[in-house]
């Protein structure tokens, strides 16, 4: 008899009648500070599953809300149903999906690369599934190849939505999982967002008691007892950051994987849409093509100087009403003569491949391409055609790790400190405080 008991995380998960009375836990597969998936049996059926138990409330509050709205699209992971009790992690049975887009770049990387009809048609499996998103009103908010699993036959499923906020209100009617692509305009389901995020009230939003401030992400959490028992049967909430205001579309600038982050968030913006998910989506595309990160910064000042140097210093001419951003006038860049372009990160790639991630990762949200409009671009429809789904190269699986520590493919290698890799910043005070210039 084994008379060790099992680790703390997953003390409830092994204990709990309503789970173990349906599920036989296999194994656990994966570990981080908000979150431990294990495989598991549907023991009615033998269907593997993922149990994913979530230690934080308000990640798991979210996640579950966006499955639930999302639930019938093809390109998002399918929540079975949730366990919820005031005194216990929610834990969340998901379709159980053995790699990830991470382990296929990784992969490729090893072996030889993607070919372009391979390269197509993960990307338009991956707009399949944002443009569902965003048709129903959900900004995801930390895309990335690691969260964007593939199931054994290929088809690719956006997961993780524990960031994920939620731009509708009460009794908003989602988009038919079947609906036909391109059927509503970018201007106009950008312009319902904004509408509804003005909007929202205040009274709508969760409380939150603490907010915990880590060098990927942010992540809120809040006390079980400030929401119902099952907060999940019919309504949406509107929960918030600490200095959130959801009546203003005001959202936290802490969120997201450093890497995939749009310059709005590192600038500090809280008024920003789903244009942050296209942006994630530009660099995505650009990893499909060049098998390395775009923009892979070791701290926030980092990362701003990585895009920079690329795409140029930001001005006004480049995007009207940046100089606004609330930490614009704080951080600034010496000028960047000669920036490398995105050319320069893609070589050896076709001008329309180039021009497909350039809609996508821009300064200026507004000329952002929406996924809906890029599902319909001539890049999609010239040869090499997109390769059938049952042709995709798919790993046999993926390498698990801390979700908190990506280990060596996803290594930020984060300093203690934002400013080490540039040298001696100038510090000059200004009427409104001071600023920071790096070299």
């Amino acid at each position: 008899m084994d008379l060790n008991p099992p680790p703390p995380k997953s003390w409830s998960i092994h204990t709990r009648p309503e789970i173990i009375a349906k599920y036989e836990i296999q194994e656990r597969v994966g570990s981080g500070a908000y979150s431990d998936v294990y495989r598991a049996l549907r023991l009615s059926d033998n269907l593997e599953v993922a149990l994913k138990e979530v230690h934080d409330y308000q990640s798991a509050f979210r996640e579950i809300e966006a499955l639930q709205i999302l639930q019938g699209i093809p390109n998002v992971v399918v929540l079975h149903e949730h366990f919820w009790r005031e005194d216990e992690d929610a834990v969340l049975v998901l379709e159980f999906l053995r790699t990830d887009l991470a382990t296929v770049i990784k992969e490729a990387k090893k072996g030889g690369g993607l070919q372009v009809g391979e390269v197509k048609r993960w990307m338009m499996q991956i707009l399949c599934g944002v443009d569902a998103c965003h048709r129903n009103m959900v900004m995801h908010r930390d895309l990335k190849p690691g969260n964007m699993l593939i199931s054994d036959n290929g088809v690719l499923k956006l997961a993780d939505f524990g960031q994920a906020r939620m731009l509708m209100e009460p009794g908003y009617v989602a988009a038919d999982a079947n609906q036909e692509q391109g059927s509503i305009s970018k201007e106009e389901y950008f312009r319902e967002m904004d509408e509804v995020k003005a909007e929202i009230s205040l009274d709508e939003m969760a409380k939150q008691t603490n907010v915990h401030d880590e060098n990927t992400s942010c992540h809120a959490t809040c006390t079980t007892g400030d929401i119902e028992e099952d907060p999940f049967k019919e309504t949406c909430s509107y929960e918030a950051h600490e200095g959130e205001d959801l009546r203003h579309g005001f959202w936290t600038s802490c969120v997201g994987t450093r890497w995939f982050r749009a310059p709005e968030l590192l600038y500090g913006s809280t008024d920003y849409g789903l244009e942050v998910d296209l942006w994630s989506l530009g660099c995505i595309f650009a990893e499909l093509l060049s098998l390395d990160p775009l923009f892979p910064g070791n701290s926030d000042i980092d990362q701003l100087g990585r895009i920079i140097n690329v795409l140029g210093n930001l001005t006004e001419d480049v995007w009207p009403g940046c100089s606004r951003l609330p930490d614009y006038r704080i951080i600034s860049f010496s000028k960047v003569e000669n920036p490398i372009g995105l050319e320069g990160c893609l070589p050896n790639r076709a001008r329309d491949e180039i021009s497909l991630v350039k809609k996508l990762v821009c300064y200026n949200p507004a000329s952002r391409a929406a996924a809906m409009e890029l599902l319909h671009d001539k890049y999609f429809v010239e040869e090499p055609l997109p390769i059938p789904i049952s042709e995709l190269r798919v790993p046999l699986s993926k390498s698990w790790q801390d979700e908190e520590s990506p280990g060596e493919w996803y290594n930020y290698n984060d300093s203690d400190s934002d400013f080490d890799e540039f040298g001696p910043p100038r510090v000059t005070t200004t009427h409104s405080g001071f600023s920071i210039q790096f070299p």
